[in-house]
């Protein structure tokens, strides 16, 4: 028998990307996750969308976007009603649909964040939960039906969300949710062949952690107690977003995965 001309699959990149469409919510400057993880995205060959938060923060977003292909940076505060509409409406008209997801947006205010849990306001818990948790629920409803042939959700935790961690306060119980909000939209979204994921990195020296009280303690007893002695970086956390995003993931869903050098299986 004839060899075929067309490629096959095991010749492909495990991680390829290529002619999927994403959307990055999230990035915040250079140094994010978000940042790392769309740079990956787009090393796999997708095409991206993201937002900025206001037209303040644009500049600080174009600086990552502008060298990779992404021909939609969109105004998003997810607070404000219809900024997420707007969003995956602008994605439908340019593109028609939508292949993969990554959320990374998490936000307390300052006062609640390094108050104790049991002193948090319910106003300053009820924004956590809004911004950090149902922003993700409310994407992935968005998503849904601009991924008629499936896809992948993506978002982010951290190991506060199962352990206590000293001054993550209020971001605790928040991630909590988000974690279980993962597995019900896995469960929901599954039969539509979407799949729901969350990254779990450990400590990352980015804007957004530094608002934890004492985060260079933090950093520098990750580092210490992890089995390779070594802190995560956002391009190791965005290797793991593309294949998550890639059809090589095409069977894991509901998961959390840690992107920590080993730092959650020690006691």
């Amino acid at each position: 028998m004839a060899a075929s001309s067309e490629p096959s699959d095991l010749h492909r990149p495990i991680i390829d990307l290529t002619g999927k469409i994403g959307l990055v919510l999230g990035i915040a400057n250079e140094h994010s996750i978000a940042a790392g993880c769309a740079r990956r995205f787009a090393q796999a060959g997708a095409q991206l969308a993201a937002t900025c938060l206001n037209e303040t923060a644009r500049p600080y977003v174009a600086s990552v976007t502008a060298t990779l292909p992404c021909k939609l940076l969109l105004a998003c505060d997810v607070r404000e009603a219809g900024a997420l509409e707007a969003v995956f409406a602008a994605i439908r008209a340019e593109y028609g649909r939508l292949d993969f997801l990554l959320h990374a947006i998490a936000f307390a205010p300052r006062d609640d964040l390094h108050a104790r849990v049991t002193d948090c306001s319910a106003g300053g818990f009820a924004m956590a939960m809004d911004v950090s948790c149902h922003s993700f629920i409310r994407c992935a409803r968005l998503a849904e039906p601009l991924m008629q042939d499936g896809g992948a959700l993506l978002s982010v935790s951290f190991y506060g969300a199962e352990r206590v961690v000293a001054h993550y306060n209020l971001m605790g119980p928040v991630k909590a949710a988000l974690e279980s909000s993962v597995r019900a939209l896995a469960a929901e979204l599954g039969p539509r062949r979407i799949r729901v994921n969350a990254l779990s990195p450990g400590p990352i020296a980015t804007r957004a952690a530094s608002g934890i009280d004492r985060f260079d303690e933090l950093l520098e007893r990750a580092a210490r107690d992890a089995p390779e002695h070594h802190l995560a970086t956002i391009e190791d956390v965005g290797a793991l977003a593309a294949f998550l995003a890639s059809d090589a993931a095409a069977r894991i869903t509901g998961t959390i995965i840690p992107v920590d050098g080993g730092q959650h299986i020690m006691a």
